[in-house]
């Protein structure tokens, strides 16, 4: 494994050589920690070709394997590089305003239109376009995407001429669009146009062989990040981290390792498996999925993995409880930070606004400090 200063360095570096059938190997430009199982080993190497022809592309796989990350990939991989990416949550457009995030409008086109917006994909001309939860797309939007893929124009609302589009179109989603087709929940047309080239990305319990160098990256970054120790796991502790199943994978690793430099930094040098009981006890019990959408076994298994069945501690009666976890979050970052809000608002990721927020919920004792009031003009 790499040592904990170096996993930042490998973002963003040019280094890791790879061949590129019989031609000259071309050097990696993508910011990505690589990976060493065999699986995402062949994921990289379809990044590097995939950002070279510039075709539609459609990614699949759980929620928090990365799919994100492996768009951004093929767009630091490629000639676009130099030229926007833009992210769109399809499921996050707004009703009745989606078409003109796509595609823009003009001024008076509808009320409220008092300018003229580009839209998503005229933001991304010369780049790239990510459209993350396709299968979220609305049933009466997407003739008209498909007509962009189509056509490599765009018509925005209110608009009388077409303009011409050069970008690339990566999609991803965690749904089954076969099966969402099947239910004409998704068009068919639109699924094949999409699905020039479909990347599957594992799932973190496929691919153990990475978690080692996963934890030494997150763990060395939040050290950075909250002026700590970088923590390190002992081999009881890593075997139950190889074990856990992490049905919200590389992202529920993150925050697991985020978590435990918010709640354990006191018991650093003591039983870690006394911290991972708090912290992931809900993961390591979770029943494992059998693999990413649209992937065959092959596919979605590195074939080196075996995995470990960790007995479920004995959980507490409110360990499933969304608001009794936030207020015991606020509560520990509180007296983790000496009741300083700012601090424990960094701490816990949130607003100064929200922190307020979540400390009368959580502790409704403390008033809010009121600063001295401004004398008002005369």
């Amino acid at each position: 494994m790499a040592s904990p200063a170096e996993p930042a360095s490998q973002f963003g570096r040019e280094s890791a050589l790879l061949p590129f059938d019989g031609e000259r190997p071309r050097r990696r430009r993508w910011s990505r920690l690589p990976g060493v199982s065999p699986g995402m080993q062949q994921l990289e190497r379809a990044i590097e070709r995939v950002a070279r022809f510039e075709c539609p592309v459609l990614i699949t796989g759980e929620t928090g394997c990365g799919k994100e990350e492996v768009a951004r990939a093929i767009h630091a991989a490629g000639d676009r590089r130099t030229r926007p990416f833009v992210s769109i949550n399809c499921g996050g457009l707004v009703a009745g305003l989606a078409e003109s995030q796509l595609f823009g409008h003009e001024k008076g086109s509808f009320t409220g239109a008092v300018g003229r917006a580009m839209g998503g994909f005229r933001a991304a001309e010369g780049g790239v376009i990510f459209l993350d939860e396709i299968g979220e797309m609305p049933l009466d939007l997407q003739p008209k995407l498909l007509q962009v893929l189509q056509r490599h124009e765009v018509v925005p609302l209110g608009a009388t001429a077409a303009i011409p589009l050069d970008v690339q179109v990566i999609a991803a989603t965690n749904r089954h669009l076969e099966a969402e087709v099947a239910e004409r929940r998704f068009r068919e047309d639109l699924f094949y146009r999409l699905n020039t080239v479909h990347l599957v990305v594992p799932p973190l319990r496929n691919r153990q062989t990475d978690i080692p160098r996963l934890i030494e990256h997150f763990s060395a970054h939040y050290a950075a990040f909250y002026g700590r120790t970088p923590w390190r796991p002992d081999g009881p502790t890593l075997a139950r981290l190889l074990a856990c199943p992490w049905p919200g994978n590389v992202r529920q690793l993150a925050q697991t390792i985020q978590r435990i430099y918010v709640f354990g930094a006191e018991v650093f040098g003591a039983d870690d498996g006394a911290v991972l009981d708090e912290l992931f006890a809900a993961a390591a019990a979770a029943p494992p999925r059998d693999h990413a959408p649209g992937a065959t076994p092959a596919a979605a298994h590195d074939g080196h993995a075996a995995r470990v069945d960790a007995p479920a501690p004995s959980l507490p009666a409110d360990t499933f409880n969304l608001v009794a976890i936030r207020n015991d979050a606020v509560r520990r970052a509180l007296a983790a930070t000496g009741g300083h809000r700012g601090k424990a608002a960094k701490l816990l990721g949130v607003s100064p606004n929200t922190m307020t927020k979540l400390v009368a919920e959580a502790c409704p004792d403390q008033a809010a400090p009121r600063g001295p009031r401004r004398p008002k003009p005369r």
